[in-house]
């Protein structure tokens, strides 16, 4: 029993699944930071896609 809760104690598998994790969610942080800062920014470009698609004209 001892050596199966050193063994737990020793394996790192776990720890470099937490290391991804933390990896990951400082990513998703970074991209809604941008996404806020970049707000109104994307929505005129979208506004400007949509007039441009809107006002085509069909041959």
């Amino acid at each position: 029993m001892i050596n199966k809760l050193k063994s737990l104690v020793r394996e790192e598998q776990g720890q470099g699944m937490t290391e991804y994790g933390l990896v990951l969610g400082l990513i998703a942080v970074a991209v809604v930071g941008a996404l806020a800062l970049l707000r109104e920014q994307i929505i005129e470009m979208y506004d400007g896609v949509v007039d441009i698609v809107t006002n085509r004209e069909t041959p």
